[in-house]
């Protein structure tokens, strides 16, 4: 009887200890996916209501998630779209191969999601006088009417030199020809009439072609055009109700030339600009942040159908142009005495008189590698006629800022070289030399490939400068929009307080 006892009790403890670590294990089990539920990505928020959804999809996430339209804002709250998607754009094969970058994963990643989610820039662009745009190409208005019709005539650019700022004139056309009956086929922009529904705002000033033509003085006016237009351009902005709104970082300015808008460009520094490089500006009148740096428009020849390889380019290293410069440039003399006896290198001085264009075209399309030096500024036009030429450049300028870095690895197409470093007895050559054929032929199709972001022509076409630029002001427009929801978090008090003061309230407060 005893013995019967025994053993049921030690049946008794043996279920009991199987029910319990069953009962034990479940728990472990529930108790660890709760936790890997609570560090995965939160559920609590429902991007499909957020505005331009798109902006904020993941990989993972498919087209539903971005229905809403700008149509759906209660235009009473006052903000702008913040870039709204192409939906009426039908996906079609791209016109050019050579646009898409296939420099690295990274580069290619870059620009193919920005293809996928094919967004639209909206611009208001201000109808100014045509004495600010292309009043200044001696076109003459008729009527009412302050922009030339673009498909009957349009106001020819002068050539030369010139040619190379002139990064105003293709935006401006670009928007003129987005309200076209059959506008072009890219479309990274287009004009709004409604300034509620703009991104951003376009302040069409020829800027560059300003300080060329009209910065010396006229003996019978005591200011220069160029000084009197940046005034009026000064009066104009300052006292319209957006500028005042927003304190102007939301209008965009192209003042390309260095030397352009040099007198409004202190009172005008809060909206974005589009240079060249910020060599003759104060990092607290621009900078990377809050500005565009766009491409100069290269002024040689392309090289069209480029059978070429690394045995037909008999010169190995190439720089032709302004030896003795100011400021940064004193390192192009320093090389010229280094370099001007070394075989295979042409370095010599030019300019684009006479036939210069043409002598610096065959040089540089019959080199392997050619120079760009810092000159009087960190950047100089030489980059993208090299670029033009599939000529590997070399970059030695320690202060350059390039277009489109941001989405572009320059490195895969381009050698760059400190300044110490280059100045050093064979450095340079020791360097270039040992690029073998292999490397500089990857080099070399990665410049024929990622070119056609660099030509501007119109009508505009997809993947090149224009649209490329319009693309990189997009991408600074949620930084602008984060800098004006700040600025009004305490509108209302502000208001409030200063009408108690009896003061009109100003929007330089909110800066």
């Amino acid at each position: 009887m005893a013995e019967r006892s025994v053993l049921s009790l030690g049946i008794v403890s043996r279920k009991f200890l199987f029910c319990l670590f069953v009962t034990t294990s479940v728990l472990f089990i529930l108790s660890w996916f709760f936790v890997m539920r609570s560090t995965s990505r939160p559920s609590y928020i429902d991007h499909s209501l957020l505005p331009n959804s798109k902006l904020f999809a993941t990989g993972g996430d498919n087209g539903d998630s971005a229905t809403h339209s700008e149509n759906e804002v209660d235009p009473s709250i006052g903000n702008r779209s913040i870039l709204v998607d192409n939906d009426e754009e039908e996906e079609s094969p791209r016109e050019n191969a050579k646009s898409d970058v296939k420099c690295n994963t990274k580069d290619s990643v870059a620009l193919d999601q920005q293809k996928e989610n094919k967004l639209v820039l909206k611009v208001f662009m201000y109808d100014l006088s045509p004495e600010f745009h292309f009043g200044l190409l001696d076109w003459k208005a008729r009527g009412n009417s302050v922009w030339p019709d673009i498909q009957t005539k349009i106001p020819d650019y002068p050539g030369g030199l010139n040619l190379q700022h002139s990064i105003e004139y293709w935006l401006t056309l670009d928007l003129l020809a987005s309200e076209l009956p059959n506008p072009p086929n890219a479309r990274s922009a287009i004009r709004v009439r409604n300034i509620s529904e703009a991104d951003i705002i376009f302040v069409p000033f020829f800027s560059s072609l300003c300080y060329n033509r009209y910065s010396r003085v006229d003996p019978h006016q005591k200011k220069t055009k160029n000084k009197l237009l940046q005034e009026k351009l000064v009066k104009f902005l300052t006292a319209q109700k957006e500028w005042k709104k927003s304190g102007g970082c939301d209008h965009l300015i192209v003042a390309h030339h260095p030397n352009s808008l040099l007198d409004a460009r202190t009172k005008l520094w809060p909206a974005t600009f589009i240079l060249s490089d910020f060599g003759r500006y104060p990092p607290n009148i621009a900078n990377v942040e809050k500005d565009v740096i766009a491409p100069y428009k290269h002024v040689i020849g392309s090289y069209v159908d480029d059978s070429s390889d690394f045995d037909s380019r008999p010169t190995l290293l190439y720089f032709q142009g302004a030896i003795y410069r100011k400021d940064g440039g004193f390192v192009r003399q320093e090389l010229y005495y280094l370099l001007k006896d070394e075989k295979d290198v042409h370095f010599a001085f030019g300019s684009v008189q006479k036939d210069g264009i043409k002598k610096a075209t065959q040089g540089m399309h019959s080199s392997k590698f050619c120079l760009n030096i810092a000159g009087d500024t960190p950047s100089s036009n030489r980059l993208f006629d090299a670029i033009a030429s599939h000529c590997v450049p070399v970059i030695i300028s320690d202060e350059i800022e390039l277009p489109y870095e941001d989405v572009l690895d320059y490195s895969q197409f381009c050698i760059f070289v400190r300044t110490g470093d280059a100045l050093k007895e064979k450095f340079l050559m020791n360097l270039i030399q040992s690029i073998k054929k292999d490397e500089w032929t990857r080099m070399w199709q990665k410049l024929k490939e990622v070119e056609n972001f660099y030509e501007f022509q119109y009508p505009s076409k997809e993947g090149d400068a224009v649209q490329m630029i319009w693309q990189a002001v997009a991408r600074k427009v949620p930084a602008i929009r984060l800098k004006l929801h700040k600025s009004s978090r305490f509108s209302r008090s502000l208001v409030h307080s200063e009408r108690g003061l009896n003061s009109i309230p100003s929007p330089n407060n909110f800066w």
